[in-house]
């Protein structure tokens, strides 16, 4: 089969591999169309030592079952499909308390480190176990459908933020993440949702999508005391602005991580006594995502950049990396 694999830091080429086969409980997925992540971007030079050479990226995927393993009875050949992009478990004490996310034995599609290697979906085919599989609903597209993992991390984010009801809202980074947390704090009734970003375009579309207002970093951005701050860059610049801005009591929450330590206005923190969380990736939420996007409630279509081939897949990284980018997708054709 042909896969676009990394076959050294920041280097990409289009090779043949083995077709692989569904062992007990997997099933054998042809892939239609697969996002590109921006870990993928940040990891594929090997700075972050989760892309390590050679490993074919792609977690961010859709397809039709053309295969299944021994045992499985619940999908069959033709099923349209999506998955969970972390490979869980099912067994450890996570798990069964629904954390999916925090699995002890966690792996992740498109992913190779020092722990785990496993190839993902810049191929034509792929396998996964059926426990991380989620049926397409009818009439969606592959192309939306490869947003189903994006969408679950922004709603597992607003999710960690507790009740949004009514809540006064800063977006820190209004970067693809960004924009999908924007709109599923308005699906989760935010009062009102401010968005903050270096890229006056990503502002424009950022109240399309229904941010009530928008501000410009670094142009005079008045102080705010907002009562959620959803900080969906990573980088020490932001991650202030983000506790600086937040009430006496209020919650900030910390989805991007672009950088592994960032310093911390400790003080802040403790003397108006915030609640700091951690967001990380999904635990439950992909039908919700994919109900989301197949009824218009989240709306992915706009942040779609180009569709590319996965003979030029090369070329979608390039494009994927260009300034104003959101998301790129590599595509059955």
């Amino acid at each position: 089969m042909k896969a676009l694999q990394l076959v050294a830091p920041s280097e990409l080429a289009l090779v043949e591999l083995p077709q692989p086969s569904p062992g007990p409980g997997e099933v054998r997925i042809r892939v239609k169309a697969c996002g590109i992540c921006g870990s993928d971007l940040h990891g594929m030079d090997g700075s972050s030592g989760r892309r390590i050479p050679p490993i074919v990226m792609g977690h961010e995927a859709s397809g039709i079952i053309d295969a299944v393993g021994e045992g499985i009875t619940a999908w069959q050949a033709g099923d349209r499909v999506t998955f969970d992009s972390t490979v869980w478990c099912g067994k450890c004490g996570y798990c069964r308390e629904g954390r999916v996310n925090l699995c002890d034995a966690r792996q992740v599609v498109g992913v190779s480190c020092a722990e785990f290697r496993r190839d993902g979906a810049f191929a034509e085919y792929l396998t996964v176990p059926q426990r991380i599989l989620h049926r397409l609903p009818e009439g969606l597209s592959f192309a939306e459908a490869a947003f189903a993992e994006p969408v679950g991390v922004a709603l597992h984010a607003v999710r960690r933020a507790g009740d949004v009801l009514g809540s006064t809202v800063l977006v820190v980074g209004a970067g693809l993440i960004g924009l999908l947390v924007i709109q599923a704090l308005k699906r989760a009734g935010a009062a009102k949702v401010i968005a903050v970003d270096l890229d006056e375009g990503r502002l424009t579309l950022a109240r399309e999508l229904g941010a009530d207002e928008t501000w410009l970093s670094g142009s005079g951005t008045p102080p705010l005391l907002v009562d959620i701050a959803m900080e969906v860059v990573g980088a020490a610049p932001t991650v202030d602005l983000a506790i600086r801005s937040v009430r006496k009591g209020g919650r900030v929450v910390l989805v991007g991580n672009l950088s592994p330590n960032v310093p911390l206005p400790l003080q802040i923190v403790v003397t108006r006594e915030l609640d700091v969380l951690g967001s990380c990736a999904i635990a439950g939420e992909y039908p919700q995502a994919l109900e989301a996007i197949a009824s218009g409630s989240i709306r992915v279509k706009p942040l779609i950049t180009a569709a590319v081939s996965l003979d030029h897949g090369a070329e979608a990284f390039v494009k994927a990396k260009a300034p104003g980018a959101l998301k790129v997708l590599v595509v059955d054709e």
